[in-house]
């Protein structure tokens, strides 16, 4: 595991569960063939901009995605450009990267590249309440319950000191909550991301001010798309047969 010293691991508490699972079945910001062109894509949001609203706004959402991810995707590609990364995945970039500081920019752009994706991801109108299954069965297990997970997360987010994520993740088969400071991603430390709320200012100031707890309480119980997560988690199985 590649040690990044923005990374603030939280292990909060966890739960044993059996998983083996390629980060390929996460992979969100897609490659070329190695023909050139460019390693980092757009992500489509899976909703319009104004679907989120009133938990996050259509002004919000028009900065964070047209504006950061954006540049975070065009400033990720100029990076990589012609300096060997040619026919990598925007994964295998992050990972090669972390932790190297001749290549902070790099790594920098392509996580945050690769965070803003996973996070829209995440949400969805009408989301919120309580997950089922397997990921609810999970977090019971780990956490006391999903009232218990909450408090959990909402603390993390909390006592993240400055910019960054707070992350669901599995940590060699074993459910955790974690933060990561600034553009760090668990992809760098060989974890396994579920689910994840973005706690730079700029992703929700709009409509919060300084009020980042109010901020991710407000995902948890409206966005938080626990589908997309439990599907996740499915993928990080190991087969059944």
């Amino acid at each position: 595991m590649v040690t990044h010293p923005g990374f603030n691991k939280r292990f909060i508490a966890r739960s044993s569960v059996l998983a083996a699972c390629a980060l390929a079945a996460l992979f969100l910001v897609q490659c070329s063939g190695g023909d050139g062109s460019a390693i980092f894509v757009m992500e489509p949001l899976p909703y319009s901009q104004d679907a989120l609203a009133p938990t996050i706004s259509a002004d919000t959402m028009g900065f964070h995605y047209d504006k950061h991810y954006a540049g975070y995707v065009k400033k990720a590609n100029a990076l990589t450009k012609g300096k060997g990364f040619s026919g990598k995945t925007a994964e295998a970039v992050i990972q090669a990267t972390a932790g190297d500081a001749s290549k902070a920019g790099v790594f920098n752009n392509a996580a945050q590249a690769w965070n803003h994706a996973y996070f829209f991801k995440c949400l969805k109108p009408g989301g919120g309440g309580a997950p089922e299954g397997l990921l609810a069965e999970m977090i019971d297990s780990a956490f006391g319950g999903f009232v218990e997970f909450k408090a959990l997360f909402i603390t993390a987010a909390k006592d993240q000191f400055g910019s960054g994520w707070v992350w669901l993740v599995l940590d060699e088969g074993k459910l955790a909550v974690v933060t990561s400071a600034n553009a760090d991603t668990p992809l760098a430390h060989g974890l396994i991301p579920l689910f994840t709320v973005d706690v730079w200012e700029h992703a929700y100031y709009l409509d919060y001010q300084n009020r980042r707890v109010d901020f991710v309480q407000s995902v948890l119980d409206n966005l938080a798309n626990w589908d997309y997560v439990a599907a996740q988690l499915e993928k990080a199985q190991p087969s059944q047969g």
